[in-house]
């Protein structure tokens, strides 16, 4: 009879390793470019939201004062009295100015540039500068 002791069997193998590290490496190519997908659409589709909010905040503001903001005046009038606005009564929005999802400034113009507009009010997209990726509003 032997004295040696007895080795313990348990604990997993170098190949089975590499199975499940295979399997989550081909699960993870498969969800990941899904999951980005999907938070691109949901910043796309706050941006639309937060639009068409401040489209009706500014329609509060024109009730109030008459008109829209000038380009100059821009979204700030709905923080802070633009001077020479008698009938402000704001502030329009709590805080500061609204930024879009990806943390860049609402574009706003008044007089609009496009036809049936009073206003435009756009987010410039992911990449800030506009072009095919800017939303504006409707």
């Amino acid at each position: 009879m032997s004295t040696r002791p007895r080795r313990d069997e348990t604990g997993f193998t170098l190949l089975e390793l590499l199975v499940v590290i295979a399997i989550l490496g081909l699960l993870i190519g498969l969800v990941a470019p899904a999951v980005l997908r999907q938070l691109g659409n949901a910043r796309v589709s706050v941006a639309k939201q937060s639009i068409e909010r401040i489209d009706s905040i500014l329609d509060m503001y024109k009730l109030d004062v008459g008109s829209y903001p000038t380009t100059d005046q821009g979204l700030r009038a709905l923080v802070e009295q633009p001077t020479g606005v008698t009938t402000w009564n704001g502030p329009y929005v709590k805080g500061a100015v609204p930024v879009d999802p990806w943390n860049h400034q609402y574009a706003y113009r008044d007089p609009s540039n496009r036809p049936g507009h009073d206003f435009d009010l756009c987010s410039e997209g992911p990449s800030g500068t506009g072009g095919n990726e800017e939303i504006c509003n409707q």
